[in-house]
């Protein structure tokens, strides 16, 4: 299959809802800001009413699942964009090499970035970093299974 690469304008307008399972207050993207069929990126601004956030910082755990949730945005803009299907749920099978090097604070934007590696069988295995400005504050590889909502 081609390389399919869609502008930011574009993907800028569309409500990140409309490609996630996830509902508030359990979104943790704001938008995807570039796709391709093996990599995508998304923008975070991080809010102090953010249930991860805490003391003023985005939590590890917050963080795993913004990764997690660049991954779902991926699918779920394929499936439903380009495919015209339904939304798919997933679910994280592994995390490996999950470092954090700094935690964002309320205020800040993050990018995140998920390169996938393989995606067999419907498991899906990805990298990921997540930027602050020019600064990677964490990486991961993370493992992912997808089905269909039902």
């Amino acid at each position: 299959m081609e390389n399919i690469a869609i502008t930011e304008e574009y993907l800028r307008s569309i409500d990140v809802h409309t490609v996630l399972p996830q509902q508030e207050p359990f979104v943790m993207i704001d938008k995807l800001v570039y796709f391709e069929l093996t990599t995508s990126t998304t923008e975070t601004q991080i809010r102090e009413s953010n249930i991860f956030v805490d003391e003023g910082r985005f939590s590890p755990s917050g963080m795993m699942e913004n990764i997690a949730q660049t991954c779902a945005a991926r699918v779920g803009f394929y499936n439903k964009y380009i495919l015209h299907k339904d939304v798919q749920v997933g679910f994280i099978g592994a995390v490996r090499n999950y470092t954090v090097h700094e935690l964002p604070a309320v205020g800040t934007t993050i990018y995140t970035k998920v390169d996938i590696l393989e995606e067999v069988f419907g498991m899906t295995l990805a990298t990921a970093e997540i930027r602050c400005g020019d600064k990677i504050i964490a990486t991961a590889e993370i493992k992912l299974s997808v089905r269909n909502i039902e």
